[in-house]
């Protein structure tokens, strides 16, 4: 088997390699992945500080909560296989809670604090948890549930109206401070690293949202993945929502590994981030697309109000970022370096990276293969596994790859063939230096007179005009053509760009059948808390007025 070095490629396979070196992962089947974190060596002192309240937890009491959260968890009845919901805003205290059910073996299930009673009674429905962990704030959310409540605050009892109905069995800061026996004295049950730590719900942006089920495995070689790109004892500000998987996966397990200090912000708020890193002088920061897309637009008033000069890289993951937007960014903060990412709840949220200087200038891609990972380029019309340049769906194998979907068989059966491949559903190609470029979402392409148009080709062309802020593109149906491209725009403040001066910026830089046949301008383009654009939001919101 012949392996082209430069670009990953073994032509009597047609799989593509990772260039990185292997992760190393541990041999011990019977391991959970808190474990394997609180065993790693590294100096770091301060795990988490509270951004609002400057409260700091050490890496010592980090471990001692995890340790006496469990304990108590075991006196009130969970044990391994049972479920534990998550509702809360981003807390220094969220990675005490999910690394202490998963040292039992137990399977934590993060909810999206913003989600309405309904969704959260959806999901609720079907992950069948046995307790939840919520505030005061948030407990009237669980107000159709009658599981027994832990709540995150610093007091136990919920204030009048809120959380009448619930059945509150402690508080987290009370089970932090109760002193344990020996941790002989709790029979530990054996975890497997395959058995489930995480059910993470996917974003849904193609259909219902599905419970995924990461193993420890899975959980391990992600944090053996962040051990390969970055180094050990840096600082970050965590802004991005922990119950979605790209900061569940860095803030509450890898970078803990790493002895990182991570300044928690409960929720995103430019001017809360932006003094964040003022004040505690972060090099790292990771950020969702429409993060980014904020501080390009407000660069000149960013750089004259705040020193931001700590800052030496962007993580960038959740959603496809266009060259245009890389571009702009690199532009306005000179000394900072933009490392783009790839990955989806169903691969814990690794699949491609950048780790280099030199691999960030290669703007518009995801970067290289992550460690272990394997990947194919598939036609979906024909089947047939493409080569090197060629477009089609990127399958996927690696240790990070779901067990599959929680209650799902079927759905679990079209994404993960017999071969263990991951069907992505993502229209990409992999260039001459192994360089993943992500095109769309394959159930997103406009079919416009027998050609594929692609949505995010048509976003990043009108991102590009200088008074357009944002931009989404979704199909229109027409008689003749099938489908037409539409795009949906807001224009930067004081902008009076019209509809045929958006359709002929477009026209003249792509082929007759991708351009823009209609425009509609809005005040927000609606994208879920990762930054993928709702188009099923605006489909629904064009076919009431068709």
């Amino acid at each position: 088997m012949t392996i082209d070095r430069k670009s990953g490629f073994c032509d009597s396979t047609s799989i593509f390699h990772s260039k990185r070196e292997p992760m190393s992962l541990p041999p011990n089947q019977h391991l959970d992945v808190t474990s394997f974190i609180s065993s790693q060596p590294h100096r770091g002192k301060t795990a988490f500080v509270d951004a609002v309240t400057g409260r700091r937890l050490g890496f010592s009491e980090l471990w001692l909560g995890v340790e006496r959260v469990a304990s108590c968890l075991y006196a009130l009845g969970v044990r391994k296989g049972n479920v534990v919901i998550i509702i809360s805003p981003n807390s220094i205290l969220f990675p005490i809670v999910s690394l202490s059910v998963m040292s039992l073996g137990a399977v934590i299930t993060t909810a999206n604090p913003i989600n309405t009673p309904g969704e959260i009674s959806n999901q609720i429905e079907d992950s069948r948890p046995v307790l939840a962990f919520t505030t005061r704030q948030l407990v009237s959310k669980l107000s159709n549930s009658n599981h027994p409540v832990v709540l995150m605050d610093e007091n136990r009892v919920a204030s009048s109206g809120e959380g009448a109905r619930a059945k509150i069995v402690g508080s987290l800061e009370e089970m932090m401070e109760t002193e344990t026996e020996p941790s002989e004295s709790r029979v530990k049950q054996r975890v497997n690293q395959d058995d489930t730590a995480a059910l993470l719900y996917s974003s849904g942006t193609t259909g219902k949202s599905k419970g995924v089920m990461l193993t420890h495995r899975n959980l391990i070689a992600l944090v053996q993945a962040y051990r390969a790109r970055f180094g050990l004892e840096q600082r970050t500000v965590c802004t991005i929502p922990m119950c979605h998987i790209f900061s569940f996966g860095g803030f509450a397990t890898s970078l803990i590994a790493l002895g990182w200090t991570i300044v928690v912000l409960p929720r995103f708020e430019m001017a809360q981030l932006l003094s964040a890193v003022e004040i505690h002088r972060p090099s790292h920061l990771s950020l969702v697309p429409p993060m980014l897309v904020a501080m390009v637009n407000g660069a000149e008033e960013i750089n004259s109000k705040y020193d931001l000069s700590s800052l030496q890289t962007v993580v960038v993951g959740g959603a496809p970022l266009s060259r245009e937007v890389t571009e702009k960014f690199v532009e306005r903060y000179s000394n900072v370096r933009v490392l783009q990412g790839y990955g989806l709840t169903e691969t814990a949220a690794i699949v491609a990276s950048m780790f280099t200087k030199e691999e960030t200038e290669r703007y518009g891609s995801s970067g290289l293969l992550a460690p272990s990972v394997e990947g194919k380029i598939v036609d979906p019309d024909t089947g047939r596994v493409l080569g090197v340049g060629r477009t089609g769906e990127l399958w996927l194998r690696s240790p990070t790859v779901m067990k599959g979907y929680f209650k799902n068989e079927e759905a679990t059966a079209s994404t993960i063939d017999l071969e263990g491949w991951l069907k992505t559903g993502d229209l990409c190609y992999i260039d001459c230096e192994g360089f993943v470029f992500v095109v769309d979402r394959l159930k997103e392409l406009i079919k416009c007179n027998g050609y594929q148009v692609a949505p995010a080709e048509l976003e990043a062309l009108l991102l590009a005009h200088p008074e357009i802020a944002d931009a989404a593109v979704i199909p229109i149906p027409d008689m003749k053509a099938g489908q037409y491209p539409m795009a949906y725009i807001l224009r930067t403040a004081g902008s009076n760009l019209s509809e045929s001066e958006i359709m002929g910026f477009v026209a003249k830089q792509v082929s007759p059948y991708k351009r823009i046949r209609k425009v509609t301008f809005l005040a927000s383009i609606p994208k879920n808390p990762s930054g993928k654009i709702l188009r099923r939001e605006l489909v629904k919101l064009t076919t009431s007025k068709l």
